[in-house]
């Protein structure tokens, strides 16, 4: 069929739909079920049949229009907080695995990156790390106590400290998905440069186990929550690079709800990394057992949460479905 004609044969049921949703007329809800299915049943052949068309755009504003009057009435349970966490958001995440993957490849190119550069060049490190870092760092090697600048400040500032500065990286890592992906990978590029080059340093004064073991105690999840946020900044810059059967604004308010949503996953992992980082990390003198433990449970539990469940919860959808 011609689109025009397929326009024709069912403009009168769309307009009918597209009134009682702006103007929120009362409706039969048997009647007004069968005219949501019916519509959604003209999008998806729609899709298939007139890809980029002003029909595929007018119907997919209407469904657009329609899951927003359904949520924005749809009575919140006492327990969402929790399903949210539990099963909505991984359900939801499984679709981003891909942006999750590049991500996470880019983070792990640059700080091979970062590491050979540090080791070809004398003067890399200081420039990524600034000199008076790499001075004091120098200053509590020579005092035997390397991982010393963990002690410095209290705990509850380190915490409060650390935490805002975490949030701060990933909100950039996130925002600067605007810039059509590409400021997200910049930020990505530059924290992964800056671990690659500050791991090599301590590699280079024999001691990569010493830091390693204290260091990643807090960094599984810090680093964890710096490339999941730059997840959320791809699904943002390509919301606006590819926007498919979408009009372009359309597909960039869905790719900030979702890369919003994704954000919102990481808040407990921001306040457990800065909890670590403020009152675990500066106990150097613990077994290496418990720091091992420690760094494998918290990677286990990123993993578990942010691959491995989505993949359970997707499987278990799809037989349902069957």
């Amino acid at each position: 069929m011609r689109e025009a004609a397929f326009a024709k044969q069912n403009k009168d049921k769309w307009l009918q739909f597209e009134n009682v949703l702006r103007n929120n007329i009362q409706m039969n809800p048997d009647d007004l079920s069968s005219l949501y299915i019916e519509v959604t049943d003209h999008l998806s052949y729609a899709r298939t049949f007139y890809p980029n068309s002003n029909t595929l755009k007018y119907l997919n504003g209407l469904s657009v229009l329609a899951h927003q009057k359904i949520y924005k009435s749809k009575r919140e349970s006492r327990t969402r907080f929790i399903t949210f966490y539990t099963k909505e958001f991984p359900l939801f995440f499984a679709q981003y695995h891909k942006q999750l993957l590049i991500a996470f490849i880019v983070f792990l190119l640059f700080s091979v990156v970062g590491a050979y550069s540090a080791a070809t060049d004398g003067n890399f490190v200081r420039l990524i790390l600034g000199d008076a870092y790499v001075n004091m760092t120098l200053a509590n090697i020579d005092k035997g106590d390397p991982m010393a600048v963990y002690k410095e400040m209290g705990a509850l500032n380190m915490f409060l400290g650390i935490t805002i500065n975490n949030i701060t990286v990933a909100l950039y890592a996130f925002v600067y998905g605007l810039f059509l992906s590409l400021g997200t990978l910049y930020i990505i590029m530059r924290n992964a440069i800056m671990l690659g080059s500050f791991q090599y340093f301590f590699y280079e004064k024999g001691l990569l186990w010493e830091s390693a073991r204290t260091i990643w105690i807090h960094g599984t999840i810090e680093i964890s929550v710096i490339i999941i946020a730059a997840c959320a900044g791809l699904v943002l810059g390509n919301s606006i690079l590819f926007p498919g059967t979408y009009t372009r604004l359309q597909s960039f308010v869905r790719g900030a709800k979702d890369g919003l949503k994704i954000m919102l996953s990481t808040v407990p992992f921001f306040i457990i990394a800065g909890f670590l980082e403020g009152f675990v990390t500066r106990h150097t003198e613990m077994p290496d057992w418990l720091a091992i433990l420690i760094i494998g449970s918290t990677l286990f539990f990123i993993i578990y949460y942010y691959v491995l469940l989505p993949l359970k919860l997707k499987r278990e959808l799809k037989k349902l479905e069957i």
